[in-house]
Formats: structure tokens, sequence, C-alpha cells
């Protein structure tokens, strides 16, 4: 049950920082990025025991590890950027949180260059 865990984490570390916004706001951002840090930190352990069982599919399946590694770290980048860009939108910051979430989806583009031309390569490859 670690997501009432969570929920309840959250939902204290709310009460607090709604508390703490009238007189000190500065703190209350910090509380809201530090609880932010220690739920990701939660769901760490969940997220390499899924990495670990698609590395273990990809093996099996005699997949090129470096696909399997790139596409793990698109992923990555995508929840780091999403966790970012919902700070700086606590912060009241719009708008460098969608220039965060435009770096992304550019970094994710570009590492995504190798898988896109080895799946053109290979429908090349398979047509007459």
């Amino acid at each position: 049950m670690e997501i009432l865990q969570i929920a309840g984490l959250g939902l204290v570390a709310t009460i607090f920082v709604v508390i703490l916004k009238q007189e000190k706001p500065e703190l209350a951002m910090l509380l809201s990025i530090v609880t932010g840090v220690i739920i990701f930190i939660l769901v760490l352990g969940k997220i390499a025991s899924v990495f670990n069982i698609l590395e273990e599919l990809a093996n099996r399946a005699n997949v090129n590890r470096f696909y399997l590694s790139t596409l793990l770290k698109i992923v990555g980048i995508a929840y780091i950027a999403e966790f970012g860009a919902q700070v700086c939108r606590d912060a009241g910051e719009g708008a460098i949180a969608s220039k965060v979430e435009f770096a992304a989806k550019i970094i994710m583009m570009v590492m995504a260059v190798p898988i896109i031309a080895a799946i053109l390569e290979t429908i090349i490859r398979l047509l007459p």
C-alpha cells in the first residue's frame, strides 16, 4: 500500500504548503519541491524493477541493447522534464515550464534518430 503513504505524504505536505504560503511563500515553494523529490525517490525502486524486466525481455528477444537503452533514456527524459515543468508551474512560471518541455521534446527527438534510421533501413531491405 505504498500509494497510501505517497498520497498521505502529499496531503500533509499540501496542507503545510497552503498554511505556509500566507506567511512564507518561499518556504512553501521549497517544501513543495522537497515533497516532490521525496515522492520521486519513493517510486525509483518501482521504476528500476520495470527497467530490469524490460531488459530481460529484450535479451530474450535478441534486441540490440543500444535501442533498449535509448528508449529507456527517452522515457527518463520525459519523466524528468515533466517533473521539472510541474515545479516551474507550481512556482507560477508557466513560460519556463513550456521551455523545459520543448527542450525535452527536442532532446528526445535527437536521441530517437538512430532508432528511426534502423527502422527505415529495415523497411528498405524488406522492399523489393
